[in-house]
């Protein structure tokens, strides 16, 4: 089993040293039941034991709590320091005024129980109303008159307080990142998007790397939503993949995270499994040829699992469109 020290880091542009690999902790509902709660402080608890120092957390996973009880545990138990960690957190749409963005940051410290963040994101490049009226009857998000660029002009001020050591976005295409870098004074370390070989995002990558932004991956297994634009594709069964992992012997799942650790992104699979945790971890004996990496480019459908539904407010920001 690799130990921590084996993991790849990544240099952001400010200089912060951030593991290539870490774990995500998404739910897939919004209220959590206590069994729930109880799983994800057992899977970080577990990750950390396996070796993982990078999790990444959001507000609106509403696991906060649970996952800064596991942390406050570890390093109790003396088996991690808080400096050994970097934990990312994200910023939700309902708090893109600029008021709120610093009192938002604050309030994902206060359930982490941390002093700072390491890396903080927008979350989505949109504001919207208020819970419960998130979403319309259909869905869609409905938004508010809040610009991300003032939203980021807080962000960056929380970034100057020593709130958070690095900022940076999340689900921006490349005319919402352009937007960014024209009024930023301090640049976005991450993009955090959709990435995997169906949906390889190599425009947004190169236009991102050009600016000193680092992409890191979400959903990079293909993801629990397999709905209307999946095309019925589940991506671990994907035949190039099985035959790519059974010339190297591993499976399907780690030729997927050694793909994007291999292209220089950053990746954050989910799993509260034990077994696969350390599977997931486990990516740091092989490397594919260029061979091998253009099969899996050559996978790249511009296929979306995860879907943004953007009301009639939204309209002019085509989230879910390739640029």
């Amino acid at each position: 089993m690799s130990s921590s020290s084996s993991v790849k880091m990544v240099k952001f542009n400010n200089g912060q040293q951030y593991p290539i690999l870490g774990l995500g902790t998404w739910q897939t509902k919004p209220e959590l039941k206590e069994s729930e709660q109880t799983e994800i402080y057992d899977a970080v608890k577990n990750a950390i034991d396996i070796g993982y120092r990078h999790f990444d957390c959001a507000a609106f996973y509403n696991n906060e709590s649970s996952i800064g009880k596991a942390i406050a545990e570890k390093i109790k138990e003396g088996v991690v320091k808080r400096e050994e960690l970097y934990i990312t957190s994200k910023l939700w749409n309902n708090k893109h005024n600029p008021k709120e963005v610093e009192v938002a940051l604050k309030n994902s410290l206060k359930l982490l129980g941390l002093d700072y963040l390491d890396l903080y994101l927008i979350h989505w490049p949109v504001a919207t109303t208020d819970y419960p009226t998130v979403v319309d009857s259909e869905g869609r998000f409905i938004g508010t008159d809040d610009s991300y660029l003032d939203t980021w002009k807080a962000m960056e001020q929380c970034a100057q307080l020593g709130l958070t050591k690095s900022i940076g976005i999340s689900n921006f295409n490349i005319k919402q990142v352009k937007d960014i870098l024209e009024i930023a004074t301090i640049k976005p370390a991450v993009n955090q998007v959709e990435n995997h070989p169906y949906l390889t995002q190599n425009k947004l990558k190169e236009v991102c790397e050009s600016n000193g932004i680092l992409l890191t991956a979400y959903g990079p297994l293909g993801s629990p939503y397999r709905g209307a634009n999946s095309k019925g594709l589940v991506l671990l069964d994907e035949p190039i993949v099985k035959q790519i992992a059974d010339k190297h012997k591993k499976t399907n799942a780690q030729v997927l995270l050694r793909f994007q650790v291999q292209r220089g992104v950053i990746v954050i699979p989910k799993s509260s499994n034990l077994e696969r945790q350390k599977e997931n971890f486990d990516i740091w004996n092989f490397e594919m040829s260029k061979e091998d990496m253009d099969l899996l480019e050559s996978l790249n459908q511009n296929l979306r699992y995860v879907l943004f539904k953007p009301g009639s407010h939204l309209k002019d920001y085509p989230f879910n469109e390739e640029p």
